[in-house]
């Protein structure tokens, strides 16, 4: 009887194996033809009812005021790049103002919920800490009743935090349910890890940064997502917390300039004199808005699986 030798797996054929589709269960029929090409029909037209109107903001944004006035408005095919408009909105002003504060409250506020909610969910995933129980279910609470709009404007301007970035973060500082993922995640690490490290002496803070974090690095790559497009794209706190307009974010302005409220000083001359078109200003607002979003979702996108669903289930 030969004995039977281990050979190494070529690179080209892990390579294949990587990207090939799972194996299909016994009971389940090989997809007819058809049925694949309803699929990618399905897909194709999903694909394009998102992309198209994407690709229209982009072009218009990028369209001479010549272009966009022959064209009766939005501009579906190029006749012309000009960047004007991204040059006036990034030049100084009211709109770079805005831009660096919403990336700032974006910055402060995702490391401050992050911070907060693992420590929250850590203390709530170990059965033996003080009072876990009844935090959770006061947790849980919160999620389905609320205090309503105005006790709660009323308590942020108790505390002095009107018109102050402060308002822009603290109110919306922790989600409920980025906690229970978080807590699920960290619940399903093996217990085998944690006791090992009690008896090498280790204490909860040195467990928490040195083995669960490290080993939670999809699920936290996803909820830093979550609460980084949250403080990006949040408006409404600023819109009834702060009354100063040099400290309005990203977003507050772009409503501006969409509903013709207020316009930079700059740019409304520019728009007044015929220089510049107010369309173009509007698209690339939008576009710087959605331009850090669509940067780093790519680079999460590949966590989300393994992220939400393990963190969603176990527990």
């Amino acid at each position: 009887m030969s004995a039977v030798v281990d050979r190494p797996v070529p690179e080209s054929v892990r390579e294949r194996s990587r990207w090939a589709a799972p194996p299909r269960p016994v009971w389940e029929e090989e997809p007819a033809k058809a049925g694949l090409a309803a699929k990618g029909l399905v897909l194709g037209i999903a694909c394009f009812a998102v992309l198209f109107p994407l690709w229209i903001v982009i072009v218009t944004s990028l369209s001479p005021k010549k272009v966009i006035d022959d064209t009766g408005g939005l501009v579906v095919i190029p006749k012309g790049i000009t960047f004007v408009a991204y040059q006036e909105l990034l030049g100084g002003g009211q709109v770079q103002r805005a831009a660096l504060v919403s990336l700032g409250v974006t910055l402060v506020g995702t490391l401050f919920s992050m911070t907060v909610s693992v420590l929250c969910a850590y203390g709530l995933s170990r059965r033996d800490s003080l009072g876990h129980r009844w935090i959770l279910m006061t947790l849980l609470a919160t999620m389905f009743f609320g205090a309503g709009l105005i006790p709660t404007y009323l308590l942020v301007q108790a505390l002095g935090l009107t018109d102050t970035y402060l308002a822009l973060i603290l109110p919306s500082a922790v989600s409920v349910f980025n906690i229970l993922v978080l807590r699920g995640f960290f619940m399903g690490i093996s217990p085998e890890l944690v006791d090992s490290a009690r008896i090498d002496g280790a204490g909860d803070w040195r467990i928490l940064w040195r083995i669960v974090l490290p080993l939670s690095r999809a699920v936290l790559a996803v909820i830093t997502l979550f609460y980084a497009v949250g403080y990006w794209s949040a408006w409404f706190n600023a819109s009834i917390y702060l009354t100063d307009q040099k400290m309005m974010p990203l977003q507050n302005v772009m409503i501006q300039l969409v509903q013709k409220q207020e316009r930079p000083v700059g740019l409304a001359a520019q728009i007044n004199t015929g220089q510049l078109s107010p369309l173009a200003v509007q698209m690339a607002v939008m576009v710087l808005a959605l331009l850090p979003v669509a940067v780093l979702s790519p680079f999460v996108q590949k966590h989300f699986r393994k992220g939400m669903l393990t963190g969603a289930v176990k527990g």
